[in-house]
């Protein structure tokens, strides 16, 4: 990719971020969106890259205070990442099923081990499970029992 390759992707981007419909309407709103994206699935994985850059940095930053309760400082980097990013948030939440489904659930395993909530030697299914429930409680959803 070249630099101007980069710079209309993250153009088309921060378009797609400006509007305030769906995944599909700002496709076709953004000018750039078809010629720069293949489709909407390939818009929606660079949506999910930049969102797993900035929550990786929040939560990277927030570990790096040794003094901090891992829960907490991995529930403030993210809630710290949706107040900086709102409509990258939404657009993610609105279409977390289908392509992002993996991305979804790589999350939900990060999360997990980042806050201390489970072990590298766990199965990918309890990582997924228990990062996903602490995903729910900081959306302020009471997760269902499993």
């Amino acid at each position: 990719m070249s630099w101007n390759d980069y710079y209309r992707r993250r153009d088309v981007i921060d378009a797609v971020l400006a509007t305030t419909g769906t995944i599909e309407a700002a496709f076709t709103q953004v000018p750039d969106a078809a010629a720069v994206f293949a489709d909407t699935d390939e818009l929606l994985l660079a949506l999910d890259h930049k969102w797993t850059r900035a929550l990786t940095a929040r939560i990277g930053l927030a570990l790096s205070d040794t003094e901090r309760d891992r829960v907490d400082a991995v529930s403030a980097a993210w809630r710290r990442a949706v107040a900086d990013n709102p409509a990258l948030r939404r657009l993610l939440d609105e279409n977390s099923n289908g392509v992002l489904a993996d991305a979804v659930a790589r999350e939900h395993r990060m999360l997990a081990l980042a806050a201390g909530l489970a072990e590298f030697t766990e199965p990918n299914e309890v990582l997924e499970r228990v990062g996903g429930a602490f995903a729910a409680l900081l959306r302020g959803r009471v997760p269902a029992a499993a």
